[in-house]
């Protein structure tokens, strides 16, 4: 076990907000990337001059990355120093940025995109062990709401950032833009971010990361690519890396449960009732919150006629109002606990995805507006108290453990969601076109289609949300902050 110096004063309240406002900001910027490629698809495809299913990549490299680094997070925060561990991300994101400006080719940007969700995998995780271990738990849902800017906001507000970028100037200005920030973080890291948990040499089941890599990263590339084999435009049939997928993940599981302390992803966090319904809960709010992002955008552009810049407009206020809710509500947590805010929060998402499906050619852009600032509402009243009663239920040693968890349940429901909501609606707009519908009134029906099945998720998940409790955290282990 690496030793700490038990004698270093305790952190202070302003060097322990410096070092949250620093992997806040950091986590920011990493997760906005996450979703500010999908406006530059098109301009990218004329000027690489590839394919839309080879495009895809941009989007489903960065994903199958995530997918396989975020479940390793758990043991690295375990093994290893905070400040390495946010040294690599910061460098691994900074380098993948720098490549994507200067990428002569599209391999080579598609190579740039994995490096950087690199960073972007390690981010999470670890922001959130972070609070976890320096703020007490009478305060954790402030906090938490904080959090939930990063988790909600960023990927929300990446079309909008990259529709307003694109309007003005050449899209490699998306990553010259992001790169001084990226710099910047860096630097202050190297200066201010200390360790908050003692390290412990734990060894690392080489079988464990195999079996997840192919569990996860089978997962979420099959499930990203039903929708394209909906349309005829995908290499390899979805259902064989969802099967290799599945039984990777069944082997994966078991063997966690039998290597115990040992275990890459400790999966003892399930044994916590609160954890599981509201990591549960917080996977339907993602496939609602990333179904909605892909699909909102197509019903815009391709139904009623927008562009690409008055897209990203036209959504920026759902994003806008989540990230200005979300330590308001957290606030509220602190003093009334997860159920007054959870079962009204899914009642409002519900209601505003059945309005969704109610969209068609004649729906104006207000309306539109109207519901998707709804439906931030219902998700900001969620995301807060769900991750903060799901990771606070834990005992203090299985913190970076559930922190990994949830990331990974967020990335493959995120990639459920994407994959029912486009699946349906492909195959919806299909069938209307085969009976001589315009491809406009085609698209409204198949987007129409998707989020009937996107209302019927969420009524579920109101009932599931009366079950949502406050965490009975296990007490505090007071760890000094340390150099290094």
């Amino acid at each position: 076990m690496t030793t700490t110096d038990t004698t270093s004063a305790p952190p202070t309240t302003d060097r322990a907000g410096r070092l949250i406002a620093l992997l806040v900001g950091s986590a920011f910027v990493v997760i906005l990337n996450e979703t500010i490629m999908s406006v530059a698809l098109p301009e990218l495809m004329r000027e690489f001059d590839v394919p839309a299913t080879t495009a895809q990549w941009l989007t489903t490299a960065f994903l199958l990355t995530m997918a396989v680094v975020i479940p390793i997070t758990g043991f690295l925060l375990t093994r290893y120093p905070l400040q390495r561990v946010f040294m690599a991300a910061m460098i691994s994101f900074t380098a993948g940025t720098l490549l994507a400006a200067v990428a002569p080719t599209f391999a080579v940007l598609v190579a740039a995109r994995a490096v950087q969700a690199v960073g972007t995998a390690l981010m999470m995780p670890l922001l959130i062990t972070t609070i976890l271990n320096l703020v007490p738990a009478e305060r954790r849902g402030r906090m938490m709401g904080t959090v939930s800017i990063v988790i909600s906001v960023a990927p929300a507000v990446g079309p909008t950032i990259s529709g307003i970028i694109l309007d003005q100037l050449d899209w490699r200005w998306m990553f010259w833009l992001v790169l001084p920030i990226a710099l910047l973080s860096l630097g202050l890291g190297a200066a201010w971010v200390k360790n908050v948990t003692e390290p412990i040499d734990v060894p690392i089941d080489v079988l464990s990361v195999v079996l997840s890599a192919l569990a996860f990263g089978g997962l979420i590339y099959g499930l990203s690519s039903i929708g394209e084999a909906a349309a005829g435009e995908t290499p390899v049939q979805p259902w064989i890396p969802v099967a290799v997928g599945a039984v990777a993940l069944v082997i994966f599981v078991l063997r966690q449960l039998s290597l115990q302390d040992r275990a890459l992803l400790d999966l003892r966090t399930f044994a916590h009732r609160t954890f599981t319904i509201a990591a549960g809960l917080v996977a339907v709010s993602m496939m609602a919150l990333f179904g909605t992002l892909i699909l909102l955008p197509i019903y815009l552009q391709s139904v009623l006629g927008l562009t690409t810049l008055e897209t990203g407009l036209v959504l920026l206020p759902g994003g806008l109002v989540m990230g200005l809710l979300a330590p308001f509500v957290g606030r509220l947590f602190d003093q009334y606990g997860p159920r007054p805010l959870v079962a009204p929060g899914a009642a409002v998402t519900s209601v505003a995805l059945w309005s969704m499906s109610m969209f068609d050619t004649d729906t104006t852009q207000g309306t539109v507006i109207a519901v998707h600032v709804l439906m931030s509402i219902g998700l900001a009243l969620m995301f807060t108290p769900l991750m903060t009663s799901a990771l606070g239920s834990l005992p203090h040693h299985l913190y970076s453990h559930g922190s990994a968890t949830v990331s990974t349940l967020q990335q493959v429901a995120g990639a459920a969601g994407t994959a029912l909501f486009v699946t349906v609606m492909t195959r919806r707009s299909v069938s209307e076109l085969e009976t001589g519908a315009s491809v406009v009134d085609a698209t409204a029906s198949g987007v129409h289609a998707a989020l009937f099945y996107g209302g019927m998720i969420s009524a579920v998940a109101v009932l599931v949300a009366l079950l949502v409790k406050a965490p009975k955290p296990a007490a505090p282990v007071a760890v000094p902050l340390q150099e290094g």
